[in-house]
């Protein structure tokens, strides 16, 4: 007799109850979502960031205006499926507690649009590395930005679940465009640092703790909505309530004290051996070569005149003294395209401009006007000189005659010999910022 056993069936451990909720359903295609939202706007205007990491980091910030209503709506609807499916009450006599279900449905959905935002951020970073050689990155936002989207999509799934309305999602959104975005435009006062989205400036940065405080303010709120919604004992809910309260009273009363210059700003990198000397932030000194060959033709010119200022200066506000300003690198997308100049020959031109610093002298005779330009066609023309002329050469009797004296000036300029042009050019930029007309030399 042939005795025959059954084989065992093994026993398959069973899955975390978090694993289908982030596998399948809504979560991945939110993040997703999220990812293109954040990646597509920033690809479209890499001109004006990739290049800067200040630059970078300001995009990366702004986008979170569109991103976080994104992420509540994705939350809303996903909170609501239980009710468009018709198991609410079936799904009610699961063995875990509300807040466990609640959390098993949210935080995957949480953690997919954080990843999806935090996916495109990576990709910036690594896009600006190439081009940003003087700068460092500047991270601290990035951590506060990502807990941000997230806690959207936990505080969209309590509405979610709260409101059996289908547009409800879309609405949501929408309102949340719109109420993260009218407190800057409204400039509505200290209340405003409570809006997580608010637009950063590219010159400013964080002080240590305002990333933490916001962190506090935007988990605390919706840490104390879901414990409101799901907890057996829903008084918990004080707790985070008082976390973000204390939170939010600390950025309202800090107001503008929460952004401070960014130091880097402030440092100038110099090439000392042009005259005048050629100055650049800081934050760009990998562009002092080529901001420095750019110039080569005018500082070669200026050779042996005197009467200069001390160097070119590339800083906020209005030059010191001794100093001319250089034309401004940023914002990034106009004269700089991913770490190139791009159009040396309206840079110089822009430079010689600001060199003969009369911009604020009104009306100067015709005298003056020809001296002025045949210093800049010696120096630096603009690279539109010859389309300016035909348009002056079409004109009327006057906007010939006013022609025929600039190119007559510049003329007797060119022809001089090297000594007696550095003698004009010195009594020249010796009547700079001076409107005295009778003080320019005559050509």
């Amino acid at each position: 007799m042939t005795l025959v056993t059954e084989r065992e069936t093994p026993r398959r451990t069973p899955a975390h109850p978090l694993r289908p909720e982030a596998t399948r359903g809504l979560a991945p295609w939110a993040g997703a979502a999220v990812f293109l939202t954040t990646a597509v706007p920033l690809a479209a205007v890499a001109d004006r960031w990739q290049g800067g990491w200040a630059e970078t980091r300001t995009e990366l910030h702004g986008v979170l205006l569109v991103v976080v209503p994104l992420a509540a709506a994705a939350g809303c609807w996903h909170g609501g499926r239980e009710r468009r499916r018709g198991t609410q009450e079936l799904w009610g006599t699961a063995v875990r507690g509300p807040l466990a279900r609640f959390l098993a449905a949210a935080l995957p959905l949480a953690l997919w649009v954080a990843a999806g935002y935090l996916l495109a951020a990576a990709g910036a970073l690594l896009a600006t590395w190439p081009y940003a050689g003087s700068d460092r990155p500047y991270p601290h936002l990035l951590p506060t930005d990502a807990l941000v989207v997230a806690s959207a999509a936990v505080a969209g799934q309590v509405v979610g679940r709260l409101v059996a309305w289908r547009l409800t999602a879309p609405l949501l959104a929408l309102g949340g465009y719109l109420a993260l975005g009218l407190p800057d435009r409204a400039n509505v006062g200290p209340g405003r640092h409570l809006n997580p989205v608010l637009p950063v400036g590219e010159g400013l940065v964080p002080v240590a703790w305002q990333p933490v405080a916001m962190a506090g303010w935007t988990v605390g709120l919706t840490s104390a909505a879901v414990l409101a919604y799901a907890a057996r004992r829903r008084y918990l809910a004080v707790l985070p309530l008082a976390a973000a309260s204390a939170a939010g009273a600390l950025l309202v009363h800090t107001g503008s004290g929460l952004w401070q210059p960014n130091p880097a700003e402030r440092g100038q990198v110099c090439d000392t051996s042009t005259v005048p000397q050629i100055c650049v932030n800081a934050r760009y000194g990998h562009l002092l070569p080529q901001v420095t060959a750019a110039l080569a033709g005018v500082t070669d010119r200026l050779e042996g005149v005197g009467n200069l200022p001390v160097r070119f200066a590339d800083r906020p506000g209005e030059p010191g003294r001794d100093e001319a300003q250089l034309p401004m690198l940023t914002p990034i997308g106009w004269s700089v395209v991913r770490g190139r100049l791009t159009d040396p020959e309206q840079y110089a031109w822009e430079a010689v401009r600001a060199l003969q610093g009369r911009g604020d002298c009104g009306r100067l005779p015709a005298r003056v006007h020809a001296a002025d330009d045949a210093v800049t066609r010696y120096l630096a023309p603009n690279p539109s000189q010859e389309e300016l002329d035909e348009l002056d050469a079409a004109g009327d009797e006057a906007e010939r005659a006013a022609l025929a004296e600039r190119r007559a000036a510049h003329a007797r300029l060119a022809s001089m010999d090297e000594r007696e042009r550095r003698a004009w050019l010195s009594a020249y930029f010796a009547t700079v910022g001076d409107c005295e007309p009778g003080k320019v030399p005559a050509l």
